[in-house]
């Protein structure tokens, strides 16, 4: 905590392995994680009532001061109205609750007015536009400053929202509501609640994941009790015992009913179709599920949170922490792990409810691999990979929120606390609310509707809560008896082998292949893959693609090696993605007869000359290289020295390649993509990455054009032979071209008539909408590097319509200056997937026809009076064209 004071404050969250705050804006964006951000102190609020549970009184009120002070919740930024709901206004409400809890006892706090109650309801306020729906549903997101449907919220366009996101909302809305005596916040969280009810599936009593918010039909119809659903059935728990309201009650052991009959197959919980319920809706389980043993004590059923937390506990034992997911036989799924703390929350209620030391052992077991895995200078870094133990620069808000809280209670004495626990009820967040609220401004009329639920053999847990001290008469062995079957079931679905350390210290086999290493042109490596269970399919435009199966794997250590390889690939790719997005480059051909007039655009490249520091380019003559793929030593340097090489994609990595031509003297490189027809019209932009070291060798800026593009320069080279272009960021205009350079007489004297006519018959044409329109191109997320004729090379990029290249019928050549924000794919140094989600956008051509129609080269010479007429301009135009983008 106070090292996210000195490093972090007042960003919402600290980054502990680089020592600085999380900005919304100023790091690369991750998604729908990044929507908790919200430029409120968020880690500062989220941790509030932990002070006060681990006696830190005095920080306590510093913080609260802090909040105070500091906080704006009136930003323009899009938020989760999940997050903020359980992190933001649970944290204030919970940091209001222990505040007047302390200044009752006199010593502290005497001087607190109920500020963080104000402005929790303030929050309130600016959350209820999201619920403006038919159905009562709340939007995903809102703006704090503008709401949902304001011309500039930058949101309300979301149709879908996950349940547990509109479903995890009555604790917090209905205490604002009892502490403020404003009953709008408690009323509109039932009528969400009330909506997806309703909406259950009659026959089996089960939800599914998302809803449509307006219309109320299920989008995603698996149902389990992780991650989309969760907290839904949490709080319809948790809102009987605060509120007092039977109908909760009811409607949770309905629920709960059917997810012991169709989800719960002990100890694992397995998600359904709601639908079919007999009928798995996958293989594996995420780690949000940790939680469940948890609710299952507070609902008295304490056998089967025993053993799923058992067997959650020995998937731990296995990995040092729970992974984002695994598989039923208890094989990494997902290998995150971003110090979740829904394990340590069922420990503690485990032990409330038991009192088995043996949950004292497991807490313990907690502390230690966190000092031991996940501590860092400045805090605690998530885990990027459990198998590996890389770290995540991240330390999401709710660790110190939840973890730390949940430790400390598992271990305190009834006298290590400076107040009673047990007269409050724990958020999902773990803010605490108080439970004198059931009975506080009850402006909500509760009606029995017990009629409208299913008759259940759940008699003895109907109308109360149990009582723990009855629940393991004079058995002290009862907990232990459940444990002890299952004390080796991970173990034995999933056999360890002899482990790598055991191998090294022998002659066993090689350590495994990691994907920093991976060369597709490496035979041996194919070999190591194929033991994996890798599959290596060839696509259509030279890329490959990656499938992993592990039944196809030599043994269960390979197995392990090879999801452990594909992580890797991801995260490689991920990384480079995430480190560059550049802008696309220009390559324009200034010489007789083009003179600036056809500009290409080309992709550029993560090492070497970086030309957007240099905005004069680079300006040459091309030549073509020997050997054209540029994977060995130039045999023909005396051709290349001072100009701009130009070679074939593929063979070997685009770093080797600019060495090679930089070595033979080369002012700059083109590289030419090999694979027939491709073009920047029907393909995302195409960046070229490094080989994995250190590219700062490499001097002289490169680009890449796709293969309709670069066909344009080596046509104009067979027909004028001496072809000069200047590289750049974006196009220059002619005057800048020729700025100190004498301009050609025969562009100053030709004829002005022809070039009027010219002049009118482009404006006519530019105006022409484009004939032909690139289709949208679909992201295979399975997609990794290429490997052009056995080449080393990986692109991820997404899959590319194999129509669109084919049906591209005139070369890219574009007259227009590039977006620079256009989002671009990566060259990858090794094959590697395309794990970002959602569809990549071709690149748009801004194609004026002036240029277009003059871009293709025929076999036959043109006359120079054609293409002097063609090309002229005016010349006092092209004097005052300073300006000018192309």
């Amino acid at each position: 905590f106070c090292s996210q004071q000195e490093h972090a404050y007042p960003a919402d969250e600290l980054m502990p392995l680089t020592c600085r705050g999380r900005v919304r804006g100023q790091e690369p964006s991750r998604g729908d994680v990044d929507d908790a951000l919200g430029k409120f102190s968020l880690t500062l609020i989220d941790t509030l009532d932990t002070l006060v549970v681990l006696n830190k009184t005095k920080e306590f009120e510093e913080a609260v001061k802090k909040v105070i002070k500091d906080v704006n919740l009136d930003n323009d930024i899009v938020v989760s109205v999940f997050e903020t709901n359980i992190r933001v206004l649970g944290g204030l409400l919970g940091g209001h609750s222990v505040a007047i809890m302390l200044k009752e006892k006199g010593e502290y706090m005497q001087w607190y007015n109920g500020e963080l109650l104000h402005m929790a309801k303030e929050l309130g306020y600016k959350l209820l536009p999201a619920f403006n729906t038919t159905s009562g549903l709340p939007y995903p997101r809102v703006n704090l400053k503008f709401g949902v449907r304001h011309p500039e919220a930058r949101t309300g366009t979301e149709t879908d929202t996950c349940t547990a996101c509109a479903g995890t909302l009555i604790l917090e809305f209905a205490a604002l509501s009892r502490f403020t005596g404003t009953s709008i916040f408690e009323e509109y969280a039932r009528k969400a609640l009330d909506f997806i009810w309703e909406k259950r599936q009659r026959s089996s009593n089960l939800v599914g994941v998302t809803i449509n918010i307006h219309t109320g039909d299920w989008v995603r119809k698996d149902s389990g009790v992780g991650a989309g659903i969760d907290s839904y059935y949490e709080y319809l728990l948790k809102a009987y015992v605060l509120l007092g309201d039977d109908s909760f009650l009811e409607r949770f052991n309905t629920h709960y009913d059917a997810i012991m009959r169709y989800i719960s197959q002990p100890p694992l919980l397995l998600d359904v179709h709601i639908h079919k319920p007999m009928l798995n809706a996958r293989t594996w389980m995420d780690s949000l599920l940790a939680f469940f043993p948890g609710l299952q004590v507070l609902k008295g059923d304490i056998r089967p949170a025993i053993e799923t937390h058992e067997m959650l506990y020995q998937v731990i034992k296995k990995h040092n922490f729970l992974p984002e997911a695994f598989t039923t036989d208890f094989r990494v799924h997902w290998a995150q792990h971003p110090l979740r703390p829904e394990f340590a929350e069922s420990t503690y209620f485990l032990y409330k409810a038991t009192g088995d030391p043996y949950y004292l052992e497991v807490g313990k077991t907690l502390i230690e691999n966190l000092n031991k895995y996940a501590r860092v200078p400045c805090g605690f870094a998530a885990m990027k990979d459990v198998r590996t133990g890389s770290h995540e620069d991240r330390m999401d808000s709710f660790f110190l929120a939840e973890m730390f809280k949940y430790l400390y209670l598992l271990f305190a004495d009834k006298e290590d606390m400076i107040f009673d626990i047990e007269d409050y009820i724990f958020t999902t967040e773990a803010h605490l609310l108080p439970l004198w609220l059931s009975t506080t401004n009850q402006t909500i009329s509760k009606k029995n509707t017990s009629t409208e639920y299913t008759e259940l053999d759940d008699s003895n847990f109907d109308w109360t809560c149990p009582n723990t001290q009855i629940l393991f008469p004079n058995d002290p062995m009862f907990a232990q008896s459940i444990r002890e079957p299952l004390k080796n079931v991970v173990d034995k679905s999933c056999p360890r082998g002899i482990s790598r350390a055991e191998e090294s210290l022998g002659s066993g086999p090689k350590p495994p292949l990691r994907a920093r290493d991976f060369m597709a042109s490496n035979p041996e490596h194919l070999e190591i893959l194929k033991k994996m269970g890798v599959s290596l399919i060839h696509l259509k435009d030279g890329r490959v693609q990656l499938v992993q199966h592990a039944v196809q794997a030599a043994s269960s250590l390979d197995a392990e090696d090879g999801l452990r390889f594909m992580q890797e690939m991801i995260e490689l790719s991920s990384q480079q993605q995430k480190e560059q997005q550049l802008p696309p480059r220009a390559v324009q051909i200034v010489s007789h007869p083009f003179f600036g007039r056809v500009v290409l655009t080309a992709g550029p490249a993560q090492f070497g000359m970086d030309l957007s520091k240099h905005k004069a380019g680079t300006r040459g003559f091309v030549a073509t290289i020997k050997p054209y793929n540029g994977c060995s030593e130039i045999t023909n340097p005396e051709a290349v020295k001072e100009k701009i090489a130009l070679m074939q994609r593929g063979q070997c990595m685009f770093a080797e390649k600019a060495r090679n031509i930089q070595k033979a003297g080369a002012i700059g490189g083109i590289v030419i993509d090999d694979n027939e027809g491709s073009s920047s019209d029907t393909a995302p932009l195409f960046q070229m990455a490094g080989d994995g070291k250190n590219t700062d060798d490499i001097t002289i800026p490169m680009l890449f054009l796709f293969n309709k593009e670069g066909n344009i320069i080596l046509d104009a080279i067979r027909e004028y032979e001496a072809v000069e272009v200047l590289l750049s960021d974006k196009a220059k205009d002619r005057a800048t071209i020729f700025k100190g350079k004498m301009i050609p007489n025969y562009i100053i004297d030709s004829n002005l008539e022809m070039e009027s006519m010219d002049q009118k018959s482009s404006e006519s044409d530019a105006h022409k909408p484009n004939s032909e329109e690139a289709p949208s191109d679909s992201q295979d997320a399975g997609a990794v590097g290429e490997e052009p004729e056995g080449g080393g090379e990986s692109s991820a990029v997404g899959d590319p319509d194999p129509l669109s290249a084919a049906s591209t019928a005139s070369a890219s050549v574009s007259m227009a200056q590039e977006d620079p924000h256009t989002s671009g794919s990566a060259e990858a140094s090794a094959p590697e997937p395309a794990c970002t989600p959602g569809d990549s956008q071709p690149q748009e051509q801004n194609t004026q026809t002036e240029a277009t129609s003059k871009a293709h080269w025929d076999s036959k010479v043109q006359p120079m009076e054609s293409i002097l007429a063609d090309w002229n301009e005016d010349i006092e135009a092209f004097e005052m064209m300073e300006k000018d983008e192309l």
